[in-house]
């Protein structure tokens, strides 16, 4: 791609740039598999508030018996009976998803100073720019999860019983919600380490633990991720859900370069809107956890810590 607009006042980057933000969302987001693994990226958008439109239905499933009674459907019954039962009319409603939060690109490349191939430096900020918006999604999609989370457990403490004790309650109540799917949880470093070095994890119980590597796989049902702290909200330390209940898309209206009027070279301008979804039915799988010291809100987000009593 060339970096020098030559007779054209402006660069179109923006295939490009919608292409390296997929490509880096599947090496780098940590919470990629909550959203499929899949960043739902569009160029060139119109609506800078309707991200897309889903069709959704909350009709329960009926289990009925066929009914073989002489009077049904024959007979007596007949035009105005049916051995099948009620019929369920299914109807899907229309449920808008709208975008939430925004991104920019603002960078300067001058031909005298940049000290490089001018259309390298280009690819490389725009590959940089890439990577450090996919960090700010995988921010937001761990805001999203903790908002979305139905239930919160809390941690008493590190110690193995502790652990254990909350890994038999998230199965448990995995197991209750008739979950199907593959389940993970994404936990901080001081649980990841109390998991790897709890007294379960050894060669004799077959575990998939590797104390000298400090990896773990699996515990009590759930993948194990070893997330960075600070993708966590103030006094969370894990999350769980199912993979590939949720969507996380951005819509790109500019990715540009465009000649400067105040610099012999060009200004690499961008900018956009992103969000996250998640179908109500699947929050109710969607648990979070937080340390004994903090109090979480009951609606989900910022949690405060607990005062004490006067």
């Amino acid at each position: 791609m060339s970096g020098e607009n030559n007779n054209q006042s402006v660069r179109s980057y923006q295939t490009e740039f919608k292409e390296l933000l997929q490509a880096v969302y599947q090496k780098k987001a940590y919470f990629g598999p909550f959203f499929g693994n899949q960043l739902q990226a569009l160029d060139g958008i119109t609506n800078n508030k309707k991200a897309f439109e889903v069709k959704t239905n909350d009709i329960p499933v009926t289990v009925g018996q066929y009914n073989k009674d002489a009077a049904i459907a024959f007979g007596a019954g007949t035009s105005n009976s049916n051995r099948f039962g009620d019929r369920t009319e299914i109807i899907y409603d229309n449920a808008e998803v709208d975008y939430s939060w925004g991104w920019s690109i603002h960078e300067g490349i001058d031909r005298t100073t940049v000290n490089a191939d001018f259309d390298g430096a280009i690819a490389d900020r725009l590959d940089l720019q890439a990577q450090t918006k996919i960090q700010l999604m995988d921010d937001q999609g761990a805001k999203f999860i903790s908002k979305s989370a139905a239930e919160t457990l809390k941690l008493a403490d590190y110690s193995a019983d502790s652990v254990l004790a909350l890994f038999n309650s998230l199965s448990a109540k995995y197991s209750n919600l008739e979950v199907v799917g593959q389940k993970m949880a994404w936990v901080t470093s001081e649980l990841y380490n109390a998991i790897v070095d709890h007294p379960l994890t050894t060669s004799a119980k077959s575990s998939s633990a590797n104390v000298d590597e400090n990896n773990i796989v699996n515990f009590k049902g759930f993948t194990i991720v070893e997330t960075p702290d600070t993708k966590f909200q103030t006094g969370e330390i894990a999350y769980t859900s199912v993979v590939n209940v949720g969507r996380q898309f951005t819509g790109i209206n500019t990715a540009r370069t465009i000649e400067s009027e105040d610099f012999d070279g060009v200004a690499l301008q961008g900018q956009g809107m992103a969000g996250e979804y998640v179908l109500p039915a699947n929050k109710k799988q969607i648990m979070k956890v937080t340390n004994s010291s903090v109090t979480p809100p009951e609606n989900g987000g910022e949690t405060q810590k607990t005062k004490s009593k006067k």
